[in-house]
């Protein structure tokens, strides 16, 4: 069975499957660890890890490999590839789980549709991505700064502001973020899972934020237009907010 490798490599059974990690995601698979099993069965909901017991499963973007281990436990196999877009791997699949990569590809559509080509016909196909809507402060703010000035910025250096932007976001998510008639602020939801998470995996979030090479933002037009019901059964479609900040997908394949 295809496994993962330290650092963010994988080894795949399939040929065209070769993994060609940027540097920017080699060095954070290797700087961060994403151990948090619960994370990923709230991203993967409706579905859950018992819906893929016995199928053979591709993790498209496969990152350190730790979600590669959790699906192991119970699929028949795993084959976990990085490089969504131009893979090729000449085999469809019982289920295609792609989560927290699409957003980060050059073309989300053609990533897209290429893990629609990699999924058999009634097989399920899990996604999760960032949304459009709820991201207004981390899309017309956070992200010019980062393009303008934290990209030129040192691996070593990318951490430290990582580190120091988290902690500076305790005091206030701890804080006001606890006030239930503050509901209507930006990131309320999504702060109360920061309130959850270890200070590590709260600086992997801020981390991801800052040194992925781009980020596109789905929209709701955009989901419905990837899980239309041309593609997918229509009983099987489920487009989910995530605490107002992203959006899970998943549907069973239209048979052919």
């Amino acid at each position: 069975m295809p496994g993962p490798l330290a650092g963010g490599a994988e080894v795949t059974d399939q040929p065209g499957a070769a993994v060609r990690p940027t540097p920017e995601w080699r060095e954070q698979w290797t700087l961060f660890q994403d151990s948090e099993r619960f994370l990923f069965e709230e991203w993967i909901a409706p579905v859950n890890l018992e819906d893929l017991r016995g199928r053979t499963v591709l993790e498209a973007g496969c990152g350190g490999g730790q979600h590669t281990a959790m699906m192991a436990e119970v699929a028949k196999s795993v084959t976990a590839v990085a490089d969504l877009a131009s893979m090729d791997l000449g085999e469809q699949f019982d289920a295609v789980v792609c989560v927290g990569v699409i957003h980060h590809t050059d073309d989300p559509d053609r990533t897209f549709e290429n893990l629609y080509r990699h999924l058999r016909p009634g097989g399920l196909i899990v996604i999760w991505t960032y949304s459009a809507e709820g991201n207004a402060l981390v899309r017309h703010g956070v992200e010019p700064v980062r393009k303008l000035l934290l990209r030129r910025l040192t691996r070593p250096a990318l951490v430290w502001v990582s580190r120091a932007i988290t902690a500076a976001m305790y005091p206030v998510v701890h804080t006001v973020y606890r006030l239930a008639f503050l509901r209507s602020l930006p990131y309320y939801e999504y702060f109360g899972n920061f309130r959850r998470l270890s200070y590590a995996r709260n600086v992997l979030n801020v981390f991801d934020k800052l040194n992925a090479p781009q980020t596109v933002f789905t929209t709701a037009a955009k989901c419905r237009e990837w899980m239309s019901e041309e593609r997918f059964e229509p009983g099987s479609i489920s487009i989910r907010p995530y605490k107002g900040v992203s959006y899970s997908l998943s549907g069973v394949k239209q048979g052919e």
